[in-house]
């Protein structure tokens, strides 16, 4: 790897990217690529290697995004690439349950309070999953969320969801039939109360209350303290079966989640939880578990279908056990110290530059805020300044640091931002948090 360039050129994306957009709506994907947010030619990432990218001019990046989350180690971490290598070699997909499913599976049960997991191949789909069966265990069809939390894709679970949605403005249920949309309850982030009214109101219908463990899709607003427990509690004292979505945060914020930052601390646990990203170590695959009792009821051995004819596929499994197997307490350890180091640099030269704004933590994931006030909720989260947060995207990008071209998301990092990385990230701050001062308000 050679070290870090100031792109000279963006020529080989932007030809690629006229190319995407003959052929693919957007030109991207997935629509935070775009970079509609922050403006310019999103960057083809044609390698990846450690805490690097390199584009199709050349150009090489420290990686803040780790393909949003999945990265823990690294790209092409030598013992996932050798695992991931030997399981292509004796097949690719088969149809038939296998043994790197059950060791997966094994992995995520010793790591969080789940009892029992059902695999899948996105987010999307565990969350999907995850809902029909919990108004197939209470016969109810009401489900609850909060703004600015994302569930993926599914029809009712756009509500004001955060992420993608939120950088591009685009309508929570555009294309979603108002009676998908009407059995969806959406209530602000962090309001008690508002749960308690909710609840009040809609008990007996509300089938399930799905939130991020710590919501990481308007950016980084943990729970205020507390707010898990008490969600579970309402939950139960009316029959509805709590959600904690960690597709995001799974094996990511800590060893155990974000339910490792409260619920294994406090003692409750959710009835139902969803992963992704980090347990598929780079592949698409995903996850839903719970109590036993409850995962009792999907096919074969109960009335609530699901089923995938990739899910649980060999290779997506054999990576995703061994990124788990080598995340070690040393490694969140790491990855904390390494989190921090950046949050307390970009603190330092954005105070230095007058720059308002805010730096939130879930264990190893945070965002900055351009704004001075703490953020709690998806409104506070959109009373920000995005200008200055796009030209401090562009100075970071053109000085050799990849961001997420978005305001509204998380930083991620890896055991591979080893000291070289950090000090590239920590140099371009204090011409990118001059950019931003100067584009402030605009």
């Amino acid at each position: 790897m050679t070290p870090a360039t100031t792109p000279a050129t963006t020529a080989a994306s932007e030809a690629l990217f006229d190319r995407a957009r003959a052929v693919t709506p957007g030109g991207v994907n997935s629509p935070v690529r775009a970079f509609t947010a922050v403006g310019g030619t999103p960057r083809f990432i044609t390698s990846a290697s450690g805490a690097w990218l390199t584009d199709a001019d050349g150009n090489d990046y420290v990686d803040l995004i780790c393909s949003w989350g999945p990265m823990l180690l690294g790209h092409a971490h030598p013992d996932v690439q050798a695992a991931v290598a030997g399981a292509v070699a004796r097949g690719t997909s088969y149809g038939t349950p296998t043994e790197p499913e059950v060791e997966l599976a094994e992995e995520i049960v010793a790591r969080t309070p789940v009892e029992r997991v059902r695999f899948v191949s996105s987010g999307t789909e565990a969350t999907m999953s995850a809902i029909r069966l919990a108004r197939g265990v209470t016969g109810r069809d009401l489900v609850v969320k909060f703004a600015g939390c994302y569930h993926g894709h599914v029809d009712p679970l756009l509500a004001e969801a955060g992420s993608g949605i939120a950088t591009l403005a685009v309508p929570g249920t555009s294309g979603v039939p108002a009676s998908a949309a009407a059995e969806t309850l959406v209530l602000p982030y962090n309001d008690r109360e508002a749960v308690l009214a909710a609840f009040q109101a809609h008990g007996p219908r509300i089938s399930c209350l799905i939130t991020e463990a710590s919501p990481g899709n308007m950016g980084v607003v943990p729970p205020a303290p507390g707010f898990n427990a008490f969600l579970a509690e309402t939950c139960r004292a009316h029959g509805a079966l709590f959600i904690s979505d960690e597709v995001m945060t799974g094996f990511r914020a800590t060893e155990q989640g974000g339910w490792g930052l409260d619920g294994a601390i406090e003692g409750w646990v959710p009835d139902l939880m969803t992963f992704g990203k980090v347990m598929g170590g780079g592949f698409p695959a995903a996850a839903f578990g719970g109590r036993a009792d409850l995962m009792s009821h999907l096919a074969p051995e109960g009335s609530v279908y699901q089923a995938g004819t990739l899910s649980g596929n060999p290779v997506a499994t054999t990576a995703g056990l061994a990124t788990l197997r080598l995340a070690t307490p040393e490694v969140y350890a790491q990855l904390d110290a390494t989190a921090l180091t950046i949050r307390n640099a970009v603190t330092e030269h954005l105070q230095a530059a007058s720059v308002p704004h805010t730096v939130q933590a879930a264990g190893t994931m945070f965002s900055v805020f351009f704004r001075d006030e703490p953020v709690r909720d998806f409104a506070e989260a959109g009373q920000q300044d995005t200008a200055a947060y796009a030209a401090f995207f562009h100075s970071m990008l053109d000085q050799g640091v990849y961001l997420p071209p978005s305001a509204y998301e998380a930083w991620f990092v890896s055991a591979a931002h080893d000291e070289r990385a950090i000090s590239t990230i920590i140099d371009a701050l204090p011409a990118a948090a001059l950019a931003a001062a100067t584009a402030g308000g605009q």
